[in-house]
């Protein structure tokens, strides 16, 4: 089982890579979203198509970020695929993601998932 879902997650990976080779704009951006609960922090894993966290990559791909917003309230912003969520207080919290532009346009790409600090 745990062969199956690594070979999952490679394929996605994969295909995410692959889809940042087409330079057709007419496809769609899409988000795919992992993420791992640890003590009080939360482990989150993006996989962008179609939209690049740098600047200086290609001048005719679209730019952006991410928001990160924690129960409703904006937390943060970041420029990379991976990162942590730290020092959560036991109990649910409501995740929400967000892709916008440079100018917090938003592209009309988000992920919203409930997670679950124990006690």
């Amino acid at each position: 089982m745990k062969k199956f879902i690594g070979f999952i997650l490679l394929s996605i990976l994969m295909l995410g890579i692959m889809s940042g080779f087409n330079q057709n704009d007419n496809q769609p951006a899409s988000l795919l979203v992992q993420s791992k609960i640890k003590d009080n922090n939360v482990f989150v894993e993006c996989i962008l198509s179609g939209i690049s966290f740098r600047e200086s990559e290609q001048k005719n791909q679209k730019v952006g970020k991410l928001v990160i917003w924690l129960d409703g309230k904006k937390t943060r912003e970041v420029n990379t695929a991976a990162f942590i969520i730290k020092g959560l207080s036991p109990g649910n919290h409501q995740v929400k993601l967000e892709v916008v532009d440079l100018k917090n346009v938003p592209y009309g790409l988000t992920k919203e998932f409930l997670v679950n600090i124990p006690k």
